[in-house]
């Protein structure tokens, strides 16, 4: 851990801040200041978070839904219980996790998720960037299928090769789609929130899944997928070489 990054955290006052209230992540603030600008999650609603360890969007989502509402939380990583919440262990592009979560919410319907997954970064930018976009559009796709028509969606972006894609696909499935950048990000990261609401009944003119229409994007700018996938030990998320045509 470098001197510098200490004395960065240190001086974080979205940190102290999220410390003094009880908070397990300063993102916590993220996803509030979203909710201020966008009122995307109301009391009584029906939440489900993608990537919710340490849990600090899953506690927001709590407290913004209440005692009427339900929030259920999914991670690879085990995160300590949350009140008010159901937190599984798995991953989400697996059936068996999918089968838990239509358990957990029986005869509700979903109206919101919610996602700020990002992948355990390695430095080089081209490898983090593919891995961010291939977990957005995950969750993008997660949405497309569980949410219920008019519900919304929110996930972390960075920005970079690929973003429009995204956000075109997003396009298809949403009345409205926008970029926000909270107060509560780090002035120095490239990150931004793709904000989505009003899930459409039926998909505009798309022809397959949302993994599918970013593909599609991709290889319009001259960016080839690799067919070979390769894991990165540490970080547990599979993705896709992306390299420039030559």
């Amino acid at each position: 851990m470098s001197k510098r990054w200490y004395q960065e955290n240190k001086r974080d006052p979205w940190r102290r801040d999220a410390k003094s209230k009880g908070y397990r992540a300063r993102s916590a603030y993220k996803l509030k200041q979203i909710n201020e600008k966008f009122g995307l999650l109301r009391n009584g609603d029906v939440v489900l978070d993608i990537g919710c360890h340490p849990g600090g969007w899953t506690q927001v989502a709590v407290e913004e839904v209440g005692e009427s509402g339900f929030v259920i939380g999914v991670d690879l990583l085990a995160s300590s219980p949350v009140e008010g919440a159901e937190i599984l262990v798995g991953d989400i592009r697996d059936s068996s996790t999918l089968d838990e979560i239509s358990e957990l919410l029986g005869n509700r319907k979903l109206n919101a998720v919610i996602s700020d997954i990002s992948p355990r970064l390695t430095g080089r930018y081209d490898t983090d960037q593919a891995i961010s976009l291939e977990l957005s559009t995950m969750s993008l796709e997660v949405a497309s299928k569980l949410l219920s028509p008019g519900g919304c969606f929110v996930t972390k972006v960075f920005q970079g090769l690929g973003i429009e894609g995204l956000v075109d696909a997003a396009k298809l499935r949403f009345a409205s789609v926008g970029r926000f950048s909270p107060t509560a990000s780090r002035s120095a990261s490239s990150e931004t929130y793709l904000v989505c609401q009003k899930r459409l009944v039926k998909n505009k003119d798309s022809k397959g899944s949302a993994m599918d229409d970013v593909r599609d994007h991709l290889s319009s700018i001259g960016i080839v997928i690799e067919d070979d996938n390769f894991q990165e030990e540490e970080t547990k998320v599979g993705f896709r070489k992306i390299r420039k045509r030559d």
